[in-house]
């Protein structure tokens, strides 16, 4: 009887510590959806500000006008010398369209109040039209022309008109002028097709991503051409030919521990090496891309050598039991089959090395750079080196061109990791 109680009370006690352990479970479990649900609803936060402030970049509040090509300002030689045509006052073009519409206008502060709704960028839009067709001089011609940046903030509704006439920078004349506009049918809001095309600019409403892409597509084709077979010989080498020794383990040890180095510091070293002592120049592509190579080779010597271990050791024993050279097993089998591994490595690298700036800043890329580069060795900028000029900017226009800015760096950065994830997909192999 008492062998029978001592199990009983041996059984209720391991029911109890079972039920307890349930309930730890359950509550981790819990603890662990709670810790996700949050992450995902900062995440959400974070992606949903930036794209409620940014999104209405892509559209820009333009003007229209009826301009007449005066040739009397534009060409009074008669002579068409593009010279001539590209100094012409075209400002005054534009100023006489708008003031057409507002006859009425006619005190000079009123006029000056009056001419601030256009942006600076009509008079260049009006020479360009005349350079690429000088047939328009003598003629009328309906055009859009952008509007202000403060026009554009009160269309899209980020000035708030219940404000008293003080406490804003758009004041009750110039509103009551913008309402005659709309419903003249003469304001309307259009794809800001500048923003994609144009360099950066000090008026808000003409700056744009341009300059900056094209250095970020720069550095990255300089960074991947270098990067990528450097990378890959490095990891064959050291996976495949290179003996097991102190030497080699010091080298191994080096490169996982550069691959945790914070990347200002490469910035500081591309600063000491290529520009202090080899006089290449600042703010250009070709070494923000040099130093980017720096910062992205240990990752993508580490991704390569894993996927160099990943494939089996049968494939170079079949290779070599056919007769084939460690070179040859080396190049025709197992690079082939760890390819799409090295290139999700290399993709993932790129993807870091695009949305890096602390480096880009210590070899001068945080120029204000208005002119598109036309190759690796133009001086220019990058998007995050961009995103962060703006951010510094106290216009309400630029805090919206500054979330635009982040929207299109991180549609590449999801591209960017989409295509790594669908080539491991793609071409990854299981054994």
């Amino acid at each position: 009887m008492n062998g029978a109680a001592s199990q009983e009370q041996v059984l209720e006690r391991v029911r109890a510590s079972l039920g307890r352990r349930y309930r730890q479970e359950r509550r981790f479990r819990l603890y662990g959806l709670a810790s996700a649900l949050l992450g995902l609803m900062f995440v959400g936060l974070i992606f949903g500000t930036i794209i409620s402030n940014g999104y209405t970049a892509f559209w820009q509040t333009q003007v229209l006008i009826d301009v007449y090509f005066d040739p009397a300002v534009i060409d009074p030689g008669g002579g068409r010398d593009p010279l001539e045509l590209a100094r012409a006052d075209y400002n005054r073009l534009a100023r006489a369209a708008l003031t057409e519409l507002f006859p009425d206008v006619r005190a000079r502060r009123d006029r000056r109040s009056l001419n601030r709704l256009l942006s600076s960028g009509a008079a260049y839009q009006l020479r360009d039209m005349v350079l690429a067709e000088p047939e328009l001089i003598g003629k009328h011609r309906a055009v859009w022309v952008p509007a202000d940046d403060e026009v554009d903030m009160v269309v899209k509704g980020y000035i708030d008109r219940s404000l008293p006439e003080k406490s804003r920078r758009v004041k009750d004349r110039q509103l009551a002028w913008i309402d005659r506009l709309a419903d003249a049918g003469r304001l309307e809001r259009h794809f800001n097709a500048a923003f994609f095309e144009s360099g950066d600019s000090r008026e808000p409403e003409l700056a744009g991503i341009g300059g900056a892409a094209l250095g970020s597509f720069y550095m990255l084709l300089v960074t991947l051409v270098l990067s990528f077979p450097l990378g890959v010989a490095a990891a064959v080498y050291l996976e495949e030919f290179a003996p097991r020794n102190r030497w080699v383990d010091l080298i191994e040890v080096n490169i996982n521990n550069l691959a945790a180095v914070p990347s200002i510091v490469f910035g500081l070293l591309g600063l000491a090496v290529f520009i202090n002592f080899l006089g290449m120049p600042r703010s250009a592509p070709v070494v923000g891309g040099l130093v980017l190579t720096l910062m992205t080779l240990p990752t993508i010597i580490i991704a390569s050598r894993a996927a160099l271990k990943s494939v089996p050791p049968s494939v170079r024993e079949a290779a070599l039991g056919v007769g084939a050279s460690q070179m040859q097993m080396v190049l025709h089998h197992v690079v082939p089959l760890a390819l799409p591994g090295m290139l999700t490595g290399t993709i993932i690298g790129m993807a870091r090395a695009l949305g890096e700036s602390a480096p880009l800043l210590m070899i001068g890329m945080v120029a204000f750079i208005v002119e598109l580069p036309g190759s690796p060795f133009e001086p220019a900028t990058a998007l995050p080196v961009q995103i962060y000029l703006w951010a510094d900017s106290p216009e309400r226009a630029f805090v919206e061109r500054t979330s635009a800015a982040i929207i299109v760096l991180l549609a590449f950065l999801l591209l960017m990791n989409g295509a790594a994830i669908w080539l491991r997909k793609r071409f990854e192999r299981r054994w």
